[in-house]
This record gives structure tokens, sequence and C-alpha cells, in this order.
């Protein structure tokens, strides 16, 4: 018999008395082909597994479409909280019709309702719109009228710190400092080229630093660390002092003894 032919006998004998319980016979093709059978159902019960059960979002490519589909049934249910809006409205409507409340005649359809909420909403989207960049282009004025005005080297200050004005000065209050609020061991930068006129130490374990440019004069206060010492001379962003983050800088602008206002002087 040749080796393709050849058959197996496969047999299940009792531990003690060594008595046959079953046996089988198997050829070597029709074993390969139970194999073969078995890895194809097993790929097969995989493959359904992956695609029909929430196992394949653990995949690449299958979670950017779960994105897209979350984002469609959002679109959806906004589609429909609008539509369902309309209708609520259509009904009040058709209450205050029945009622008497109001004429058929004055009653708008549907759809010219729709039309009517519309534009109420593009004009008050328009108004903020409009409101912002009045704003934006009052600043972009300033700020061009600042950067051209090169006759006087102090109006072209350098702000003082990066970070978020808190408050700013109110001279008709005699409130004259603008508070900054800053991040930790963030760098106090000399707004103009002058000399460092005093540094002295706070009630509150900060420094205030006075630098003074000819007739100008700019007042630092809650200055964490000084770096620069008294008397000496600062170019204009020179780092004069780092801030310690628990206090927010504060800063006044001063020339010929007149206040300046810090918002009109620095672009910030």
């Amino acid at each position: 018999m040749s080796e393709k032919r050849r058959k197996y006998r496969l047999a299940l004998l009792e531990d003690l008395t060594l008595r046959e319980v079953f046996h089988f016979r198997v050829s070597l093709l029709g074993a390969i082909s139970v194999l073969t059978i078995s890895l194809v159902v097993i790929i097969l019960l995989l493959s359904v597994l992956i695609v029909y059960t929430p196992i394949r979002n653990i995949l690449p490519g299958y979670s950017e479409s779960l994105r897209q589909q979350l984002i469609q049934e959002s679109a959806r249910v906004d589609s429909l909280q609008s539509t369902l809006s309309m209708q609520r409205q259509y009904l009040e409507v058709i209450r205050q019709i029945t009622a008497g409340d109001i004429q058929s005649d004055s009653v708008q359809r549907l759809d010219s309702m729709e039309m009517v909420i519309r534009a109420q909403m593009v004009e008050e989207r328009n108004a903020v719109t409009d409101a912002f960049m009045a704003q934006y282009e009052q600043k972009e004025r300033d700020r061009l009228v600042l950067l051209a005005s090169s006759s006087n080297p102090i109006r072209q200050l350098y702000r003082p710190v990066r970070g978020a004005i808190m408050s700013p000065a109110r001279p008709d209050q005699r409130v004259y400092a603008t508070t900054i609020r800053t991040a930790k061991n963030e760098n106090v930068l000399a707004v103009t080229r002058g000399t460092i006129l005093s540094s002295e130490r706070m009630a509150d374990n900060t420094f205030a630093i006075v630098l003074q440019a000819g007739s100008f004069v700019a007042v630092y206060r809650h200055v964490g660390t000084v770096l620069k010492p008294q008397g000496t001379n600062v170019e204009k962003g020179e780092s004069v002092g780092l801030m310690d983050g628990e206090h927010d800088l504060e800063i006044e602008l001063w020339e010929e003894g007149q206040f300046v206002d810090f918002e009109e002087k620095i672009v910030f």
C-alpha cells in the first residue's frame, strides 16, 4: 500500500484493563483535510466575531469610522431637535387658533417661520461678529499708530511680561497700576532702555523695581526675584527679574510726573 493510501488506527484504551473503548481510522490526507477545514472554520468565526461585535473598534482604522458615525449621529440629533422645536411651535399656533387667541389669516406657514428664525439667528450672529471686528480693528489701528510713531522712543515700549491683563489702571479712581497675571519663573522685562533706580523688598516678600529713562519712570511691583541690582543700566527687553507664580505683576508708567496709560503705550 502506498504512503498516500496508508491509514492509521487511533484507539482509546481503558487505563486498568487496557480494553479498547473507542477507535477510528484516519489517513494522512484525511488528517490534513480535517486540520485545513478546522483552520478555515476558526478564521471564519474570528472574522464574524470581529465584524459584527464591538471588538472591531480596537483594530486600526475602525476607530476613525466610529468617530465619523458619532458625528453623523450628533448632526442627526441636532436636526431632530430642530424639527421637534418647529413642530412644537406649529402645535402651539394650532392651539392658539383653536382657542381663538389669534386669527388664522395672521399665521405664517411652517417654512416661513423657519426662515424668520434663521434670519434672526443670522442677525444675532452678525451683531456679535460686528462687535468683535470693530474691537479688533480698533486694536489694529492703535498698533499701527504706535509702531508708526518713531519720533519719540519712549512711545515704543516693550511689554513688561508675558501674561494676561487682570485689571487695567483706573486713574479716575486713583488706581494707577495695571495688574498682569503671569506664570511662575516668567521673566520681567525692561519696557525701555534705562537704569534700575531702586529695587526694594515689600511686605509680602516680593520686590518693587523702579526703572528710569530720563523723565520716564516704570514701577514694577510684586516681582519674585530681582536679577539686576540698583544702578544697573539695562536695554529694552532685558530681563530685570522673575515672577514667583503666586503674585500678579503690577506696573505703573509715568512721564514727566504725569500718569501714562499702559494700554495706550504698550502693544500687549
